[in-house]
């Protein structure tokens, strides 16, 4: 396993054009920096029936951080009165929301304001009331999901939802949006329940053919160019992520705990997700002292041998073999794994394969009517982004007690001190740190393509958008560089590929940098397993910093019916020299694959892939492929078949394929791309699909 050399393929890529032709500026926003100093902690104490145990003390308690003990210097026992002061309405969402919309713009991560709340929400204003915040994921629901978790919470409202309950309706897609603030007024939350319902599932089953084209072309025409985090983020969670990361970030200030009932139909893995953004939230979170509850709108669910109704009938020997409810199961699973760590890891609870919600809302009040506050000053001053191990323990526990408290919190790391010599230890700790900064949105993408049988070409892309690099001052503006630092590893934990370069931006490029990307690629070759792959960025002017860590999976071919690589979709062709082991590369030119799927009109669509080992009649193949684009089930356009009838890399037994489709040969919509293949000699077959938006 080796490490090829590093390769800078496009400093800038042209992306679509900017709104009204003028060009976004990118703004300085202020970072969310927590004090590690000073650290609270809240804590339910129960007995052995599980009800709350009060009247303990501060002298009760003992704490420990990395297993140095702790002095507390702040006590407070926290108990909901049902019957407490009147406050109907407090504004404490509307920064998150507005951070989330302004920061898509700027093609950056979201981060909250931070601004000091106004005086009529302060903590102690808000002492003896359940900040409550109902979360509706609607882009992950189905219209039947949502509303039944619209109806949940509306039973809640009505009838257990008490004057203490302080709560906050807000929904998440593309983007964050905040239906009400907090209000103790049951018919302010009500009226925007109300709103919600089946006509806000956006997870729907595929339209209808009569109006596919109608529906996707309005998508296609309302979307904006220069969101380039948007693009980023169009294929997986992250969005997601940073909107719960916003809200604990807005509630930081209010010295209490806080609760969000997140309604989600599971957080399906792209394969594109951010690792570090899930770690960002979480650690948000706990700081923030929020605890999320996720609860999974699709209720019980019951594996069906073969599948349901909902889909075609399973072929091959899957279904009888076992291997396809072994599948349905992971995928089920998968789907509620992120669901699972937002619980445990926020002291939350999570609520899946069950029907009645009530539970969720019923736990919500009980975790929040009475726990203890505890505070204390760490003496680990260091800002190296490490964890922090919480424990709390009652120092002469009563049979049956428990303590519940949160394991601990990540420590903040500082840029603005670092020594130039010490800059590169920094962009290793960064790698290995298990919460790496997300301040410079990062997306990466890796391939494969077979070498050998024991060997293969993974190609490992990267994009930062230009708009989320701040413009440094005249004297500097001929100097920004971006390093990069990567990491593959094994399922062991045992490095097998590094990447090391520093990018350096031609002269001239600050005017144009917003409305481009900054792109980047290089290389491993891997055996088949399953790896994972962490990359940091750090922009060198302003030390802003942004990683991105996801699993690789190199296949093992042997065990395929029909060999077939990754398909790489690519909207730009560049110069570059011949090198042997690189497949995109050929006759001088090469593929700079398109890591958004996101495809303007106007340009040309490339789609990549190599089937290896056809089988052969008299030395010659016959393997015959085409392409299919589809909106929902409805097929749009499909491409003439090609036929191959002989090896194109007899060393590797490649044969290569590279289809070329004009985006303006189809209409603008959100498609999935199937890539038909057939083996005719072997009468085998597969069929890759990758998603793409045409605007």
């Amino acid at each position: 396993m080796r490490t090829l050399a590093a390769a800078v393929i496009a400093i800038l890529a042209a992306t679509a054009p900017s709104i009204g032709g003028q060009t976004p500026q990118p703004q300085k926003r202020p970072l969310f920096r927590g004090n590690t100093q000073v650290v609270s902690v809240d804590v339910i104490v129960r007995d052995g029936s599980g009800k709350a145990v009060r009247g303990l003390k501060a002298t009760d308690f003992e704490v420990t951080e990395d297993g140095k003990p702790q002095d507390i210097t702040s006590f407070a026992f926290e108990e909901i009165s049902e019957q407490p002061k009147r406050v109907a309405t407090v504004d404490l969402l509307a920064a998150a929301e507005t951070r989330l919309a302004e920061d898509a713009k700027r093609g950056q991560p979201a981060a909250a304001a931070q601004s000091a709340p106004p005086e009529a929400m302060t903590s102690n204003q808000l002492a003896g009331r359940r900040l409550i915040i109902l979360l509706f994921d609607i882009s992950s629901m189905q219209p039947e999901d949502v509303q039944r978790a619209v109806d949940s919470a509306t039973k809640y409202v009505n009838e257990k939802m008490s004057p203490a309950d302080m709560v906050a309706v807000a929904t998440v897609s593309s983007m964050l949006e905040v239906l009400t603030d907090f209000t103790a007024d049951r018919a302010k939350v009500d009226a925007a329940l109300a709103t919600l319902g089946y006509k806000e599932g956006t997870a729907t089953p595929p339209p209808a053919a009569d109006t596919v084209a109608t529906d996707e072309q309005t998508a296609a025409d309302e979307s904006t160019a220069s969101e380039d985090t948007a693009a980023l983020d169009m294929f997986n969670n992250d969005v997601r992520l940073r909107a719960l990361k916003a809200l604990a970030e807005t509630l930081a200030p209010i010295e209490q705990k806080k609760s969000i009932l997140y309604f989600s139909a599971g957080m399906q893995r792209s394969g594109e997700d951010n690792q570090v953004e899930l770690r960002s939230a979480i650690n948000a979170a706990v700081r923030a002292h929020v605890a999320i509850y996720p609860v999974d709108t699709r209720g019980l669910q019951a594996i069906v041998p073969g599948g349901d109704a909902t889909q075609a009938s399973g072929r091959g020997t899957a279904m009888f073999s076992g291997r396809g409810v072994s599948q349905q199961f992971s995928q089920l699973s998968a789907s509620q794994d992120t669901l699972a760590s937002l619980a445990s890891d926020t002291g939350g609870k999570a609520f899946m394969d069950s029907n009645d919600f009530d539970a969720a809302f019923a736990r919500v009040q009980r975790d929040m009517s009475a726990y203890y506050l505890l505070g204390y000053n760490s003496a680990n001053t260091a800002k190296d982004g490490r964890f922090r191990r919480i424990r709390v323990r009652l120092k002469t526990p009563a049979p049956g007690a428990r303590v519940e408290a949160r394991q601990g919190y990540y420590g903040d790391r500082d840029f603005a001190h670092t020594a130039n010599t010490d800059r590169e230890t920094q962009l290793e700790e960064m790698l290995f740190s298990a919460v790496s900064a997300t301040d410079l949105p990062v997306l990466v993408n890796a391939g494969f393509f077979r070498l050998a049988a024991d060997r293969y070409y993974v190609p490992i892309s990267m994009a930062v958008p230009g708009s989320a690099v701040p413009v440094p001052a005249e004297k500097d503006k001929d100097k920004i560089a971006l390093d990069v630092l990567g990491i593959v590893q094994d399922e062991q934990g045992r490095p097998v590929g590094r990447i090391r370069q520093t990018m350096k931006l031609p002269p001239g490029s600050v005017g144009t940098l917003t409305a481009k990307q900054i792109l980047y690629q290089s290389a491993v070759t891997l055996p088949p397993g399953r790896f994972s792959l962490k990359v940091v960025v750090r922009e060198n002017t302003s030390g802003l910093m942004g990683s991105f860590e996801a699993p690789v999976v190199v296949p093992e071919l042997k065990q395929a019916p029909l060999k077939v690589s990754s398909v790489v979709l690519s909207t730009q062709v560049q110069a570059a020299k011949d090198k042997s082991d690189n497949p995109l590369i050929r006759d001088g030119e090469q593929l700079v694959p398109n890591l958004t799927h996101v495809v303007g009109k106007d340009q040309r669509m490339f789609f990549y892939y190599e089937v290896y080992d056809p089988a052969a009649t008299e030395s010659a193949p016959d393997v015959r492929t085409s392409l299919a684009f589809y909106r929902g089930k409805v097929k749009v356009f499909e491409t003439p078949v090609v036929e191959r009838t002989a090896i194109d890399e007899p060393s590797r037994k490649a044969a290569r394929f590279k289809l070329e489709v004009p985006a303006g040969a189809i209409p603008p919509g959100l498609y999935t791309c199937q890539i038909n293949i057939i083996d005719s000699v072997a009468g085998k077959f597969a069929f890759p699909r990758l998603v793409f938006l045409l605007r």
